[in-house]
């Protein structure tokens, strides 16, 4: 299984911090926020990594990881000339993903407790399709939210930011894919804010009945504000990575 993680976007919620400094390279307890990213890829054995991330501070990325080697993985890049959604970013991918072959896409401000380990190990069973990790959380209206099937077993939709939730779930910026994707993501329209996004790419394997999901135990957060970004940097000082 390859891994591809997303280190673009403006951090608009963090600046001024951002703007001068990419929000994943933002300290968080010792370390820059990706390293994370990278040492969770590392510890459930994914080891062949390709980060994308924006023109602009792509060498803060090199400078930092190089090849990977020192942290024992091997880092590809792919630059995102322009922002255009997640799934956009994502369709970069598509050389890099082999036919036929399962990845797990990971927004790089997304800080957690568990292991992948379990949930590459379940999604590797998944005849083919989609699974996304969900967490249990407070207030789901600022989230995306899932509406489960009878059984419970997968998800029929995913509706962004709801009045009113059909769950008490978050949907967490870590997924799990099939090489069709790709083919999905040929199929979407952009949104009313001109990109491409992830809900709908998430959605289009709701209607072929090939979504699936896990639940996350541990802590998680998106790191996108000061709040956010402080408890995990709280959180991350007990928890040093294993990639050094």
């Amino acid at each position: 299984m390859k891994a591809v993680i997303l280190a673009g976007g403006t951090g608009t919620r963090l600046r001024p911090l951002t703007t001068l400094l990419n929000k994943h390279m933002l300290p968080v307890g010792r370390y820059p926020m990706i390293h994370y990213a990278i040492d969770k890829m590392k510890e459930a054995g994914i080891t062949d990594i390709l980060l994308i991330t924006g023109r602009a501070t792509a060498g803060l990325f090199i400078t930092y990881f190089g090849s990977g080697a020192e942290f024992g993985v091997s880092i590809t890049y792919r630059i995102q000339e322009e922002a255009g959604g997640i799934a956009q970013a994502l369709d970069l991918a598509n050389p890099f993903i082999g036919t036929n072959e399962k990845f797990v896409l990971l927004l790089g401000d997304n800080l957690f407790e568990d292991s992948l380990t379990r949930f590459a190990e379940q999604f590797e069973k998944q005849a083919s399709g989609a699974m996304v990790l969900l967490k249990h959380v407070p207030d789901p209206r600022r989230y995306g939210v899932p509406t489960f099937d009878e059984s419970g077993q997968s998800i029929v939709r995913i509706t962004e930011k709801p009045k009113m939730p059909d769950t008490s779930y978050s949907v967490t910026g870590i997924y799990f894919y099939d090489s069709s994707a790709f083919d999905l993501i040929a199929g979407l329209t952009p949104s009313e804010r001109g990109e491409l996004e992830i809900t709908d790419l998430n959605n289009a394997y709701a209607r072929l009945g090939k979504l699936t999901y896990m639940v996350l135990n541990g802590w998680w957060t998106d790191a996108g504000t000061f709040e956010s970004l402080h408890e995990a940097a709280v959180r991350m000082m007990g928890t040093p990575p294993t990639v050094d």
